[in-house]
């Protein structure tokens, strides 16, 4: 009930949305104003014009746009040129090769995400703030919220970029440094988070709450040095403190469970996108990642695409070797970890590994496979019996295609379309867990920042507490629970450790392209479709 009361605001949002883009005939004949003076009068017609602004989140779910340009730029995720597919003029290459071009559209396609839901907000707030009306202040607080939640995405890829807060400004806009959108965000969040709602219900979920905007302030503060030179660690532990202390949110017993096709009642998830495969889609990991057999595996109505895939080493960091002796085959690890039950980290559930099979149980095969020789490098060494594999034998010109353990980390469901329902996670408890966790660490104060840590290693299950805390073991817990969670380049760049020389498939069958802490390369290029656009706009450094 809590997501289909949501769903009906945003449907009502949606369907306003489409009449304001769709009616441009200006001599039709008219039956019926909507006017701010004789629509914006209860709460529900406010949150149906809400639903315009949080529906531009329905971009975090599909392909070519910011969740991938953050995933296939990390160490997590890369899609592998499978012969005649999945080149796509090189882009691909370059996000995950670090060869980043100011024309690649996947960063177009970001901005134009991230700058609609921008405007978006901008237009409604224009819209409450010309309201006398006692609801209006609780609203605009709420739009602000989500303003600076685009905000802190778009600073956080591409640093330096025009701040727009006017709805009728007509001149473009120039670029305005890092620094002062951190503290525009900054200013934001200080000043409406005192008046957003508290409760966690079915009138506040997918919505932004006191809770979900003290994640992204503790974000701010967590990567501060990064952003503006001046580290704030101990801003970024009271603003945890007080989401694990106070707010309603517990740790799920499972962590499958805030992953499932109805995952609404999780106690751990603070802000969703609540996609419905019906009247919300866009959510489409299931087509993205699976192989193109794997429709005879859950039904579904449509083929996947057979792209998407973990990189080995990082699938390879879920796995203890002292307790899994000889898992480090040349191949793949799939039954090798079946066979290892109560040694393997519960959160290989986000990975989909081993021989697929068709719904009745039947194996599943692929009679395109590549054949094996016995230099063991120009064909799959499973034959034609799909199985996925963590191997991944290159990413350019021949990858193979059931190489790269696939993302199972969002339950896929059996006759499902290419739309998913889960609702998408976009912050979770366990993140304010482990960034206390960070910034106590980072402060001196270990043996609390440990114990966190092994708060999140226990809810795993199967796993030895740490005993010791270093920069290594906490990145890598870091990157293990928040796997595919838009989180990891980031944290790369954080901790330093982004473009390193053992950066996997970087350069290969290419020259490396390894670069040191602090690179240009930690800030994506400006779009070129936005530059030509707005020549006021200023090209970040390294790419001109």
């Amino acid at each position: 009930m809590k997501k289909l009361l949501n769903i009906r605001y945003f449907l009502i949002g949606l369907a306003m949305s489409f009449f304001a883009i769709s009616c441009v005939d200006l001599e039709e004949e008219v039956f019926s104003d909507v006017t701010a003076d004789n629509f914006f009068q209860t709460e529900e017609e406010f949150i149906s014009a809400l639903g315009q602004a949080y529906s531009s989140l329905g971009g975090l779910g599909n392909h070519s746009g910011l969740w991938s340009i953050n995933e296939l730029a990390s160490d997590e995720i890369t899609i592998s040129t499978k012969g005649g597919d999945w080149f796509d003029g090189g882009v691909l290459l370059q996000l995950h090769q670090h060869e980043f071009l100011p024309d690649n559209p996947f960063f177009n396609n970001s901005w134009n995400f991230l700058y609609g839901g921008i405007n978006t907000c901008n237009r409604l707030i224009f819209s409450f703030e010309s309201l006398d009306n006692p609801n209006s202040p609780a609203f605009i607080a709420e739009l602000r919220a989500l303003r600076a939640l685009y905000y802190y995405w778009a600073m956080d890829a591409f640093g330096n970029i025009p701040l727009v807060t006017s709805f009728t400004e007509t001149e473009p806009p120039g670029t305005s440094s890092r620094t002062e959108i951190y503290n525009f965000i900054l200013s934001e969040l200080n000043e409406i988070i005192p008046l957003l709602p508290v409760a966690k219900d079915g009138t506040t979920y997918g919505r932004m709450t006191k809770w979900a905007a003290l994640m992204i302030r503790m974000k701010l503060y967590l990567n501060a040095e990064v952003y503006t030179g001046t580290p704030q660690w101990a801003l970024a532990a009271a603003d945890a403190k007080e989401i694990i202390n106070t707010g309603p949110y517990s740790l799920m017993p499972s962590y499958r469970d805030n992953f499932l096709i109805n995952n609404s009642g999780s106690t751990e998830n603070i802000f969703v996108y609540p996609y419905d495969k019906v009247f919300a889609g866009g959510f489409n990991w299931v087509m993205m990642t699976l192989h193109i057999a794997s429709q005879s595996t859950f039904n579904l109505t449509q083929q996947p695409w057979n792209g998407y895939q973990t990189v080995e080493e990082f699938y390879n960091s879920y796995i203890d070797p002292v307790k899994n002796p000889g898992v480090q085959g040349p191949v793949w690890r799939g039954l090798a970890l079946e066979q290892s039950e109560g040694t393997i980290d519960g959160r290989l559930s986000n990975f989909l590994v081993g021989p697929q099979f068709r719904s009745d149980g039947s194996l599943l095969e692929d009679p395109g496979v590549e054949p094996f020789d016995a230099t063991g490098r120009n064909g799959d060494p499973n034959g034609t019996p799909i199985t996925f594999m963590p191997y991944l034998n290159e990413i350019w010109p021949q990858g193979l295609r059931q190489a790269g353990a696939r993302i199972g980390k969002y339950e896929f469901e059996m006759g499902g379309t290419n739309n998913m329902s889960n609702d998408f996670v976009v912050f979770r408890l366990s993140d304010a867990i482990l960034s206390l966790a960070e910034a106590e660490f980072r402060l001196g104060n270990t043996t609390e920042a440990l114990a966190l840590v092994n708060q999140i290693r226990e809810r795993a299950g199967n796993l030895d507490p740490f005993t010791t805390l270093t920069e290594e073991n906490l990145l890598a817990e870091r990157g293990r629970e928040m796997y595919v969670e838009m989180t990891r380049r980031q944290d790369l760049i954080r901790f330093k450790k982004y473009g390193e020389a053992w950066w996997p498939f970087q350069g290969m069958n290419r020259p490396k392209r390894v670069h040191s802490p602090g690179s240009f390369l930690e800030l994506f290029p400006i779009p070129e479709p936005q530059r030509l656009a707005n020549p006021k706009l200023t090209q970040n450094p390294g790419y001109n």
